[in-house]
């Protein structure tokens, strides 16, 4: 029985020993095969091209200047303030220059003088051509005037003409000087250039300015009227629209859309960005949009020549180059 027994155990040992091994048989055999892999492929079609992109763009003020103190002097009086609203010839800001009183006058007194001279030289040439008239009558009968003395009478007249030209030139260039001066006064009282809203104030009563200052007295720009920046790449850059209405976004406004009209294109590609910057008008009268914003642009792009069309997933990008594979 024992005998028996053994044999059993011996006859099952070698049969767990034979599945082991037709086991890893399989195994190895199932590693050893390829694995089949499937690649989605898709045809290129060729059409034209009619789609609308996004593209960021900028508002801007339609016009914004900044105003600086053309003489030196000291702020007097600023009537405006961040926010205010001006119009165009509006005065904004006086400067008090106590010098310019000086030069006034010294211009004022030179120009009289200039005038003064000049009567004198009028009246000087009057009479030596009244003499010289007389002398020339006189002559007409022989021996009553010297030739020398009509000689030299119409040579005094000739003086005196080229002193009258000399002072008549001398009186310009006080007169010249004089208006100088005042319009140079004109300069101390800044007016607002155009209708707009001061954005920007960096000086009070009695702050010393002058031309030499960096940084503006005041900023005034337009925001009823502002331009929308927007940078098209230069693969879209043969279809703008010129004249056409685009929509756009803008952050604050999440569930409005606005319309610009483009209006100036500045056919000329960036080659740092490979953008060309197209600006669009935009109306804004009731001040709902603010100038520094950015905006999401719905760009229209049309292509009259066919142009090859592959799903988005179908395009690989590296640092490089953007590419397909092709197979």
């Amino acid at each position: 029985m024992k005998r028996i027994a053994i044999s059993f155990l011996a006859v099952c040992f070698c049969a767990l020993l034979v599945g082991c091994s037709s086991s890893q048989s399989s195994t190895a055999s199932a590693a050893s095969s390829p694995s089949v892999q499937t690649v989605e492929v898709t045809k290129v079609i060729a059409k034209p091209l009619d789609l609308t992109v996004r593209l960021p763009g900028e508002l801007q003020p339609y016009e914004s200047v900044a105003l600086f103190a053309k003489v030196p002097g000291f702020v007097e009086r600023i009537s405006v303030d961040r926010g205010s609203r001006v119009r165009s010839g509006q005065e904004i800001t006086v400067i008090s220059a106590p010098e310019l009183a000086s030069h006034r006058a010294e211009a004022e007194s030179k120009a009289q003088s200039a005038q003064s001279q000049l009567a004198g030289a009028q009246a000087k040439l009057a009479a030596d051509q009244s003499t010289s008239d007389k002398l020339q009558s006189a002559s007409l009968t022989p021996g009553v005037v010297a030739g020398n003395d009509l000689l030299l009478a119409q040579k005094a007249v000739e003086a005196d003409q080229a002193q009258l030209k000399a002072l008549q030139e001398n009186a310009q260039a006080a007169q010249q000087a004089l208006r100088a001066v005042a319009e140079t006064e004109q300069y101390l009282r800044i007016r607002a250039p155009f209708n707009g809203v001061i954005t920007e104030r960096n000086v009070h009563p009695g702050a010393l300015v002058g031309p030499s200052q960096s940084t503006p007295m005041l900023r005034i720009e337009t925001l009823d009227h502002l331009r929308l920046i927007v940078p098209v790449p230069e693969a879209y850059v043969s279809a703008v629209p010129e004249r056409s209405p685009v929509k756009f976004s803008v952050p604050d406004h999440p569930n409005e859309t606005f319309t610009g009209t483009v209006a100036r294109v500045s056919h000329a590609v960036d080659v740092k960005t490979r953008t060309m910057a197209v600006e669009l008008d935009v109306s804004n009268p009731s001040g709902q949009l603010t100038p520094g914003t950015f905006a999401q642009v719905t760009w229209p792009v049309h292509r009259k020549s066919p142009s090859l069309l592959v799903p988005t997933s179908a395009i690989a990008t590296n640092l490089e180059r953007t590419f397909v594979i092709r197979i």
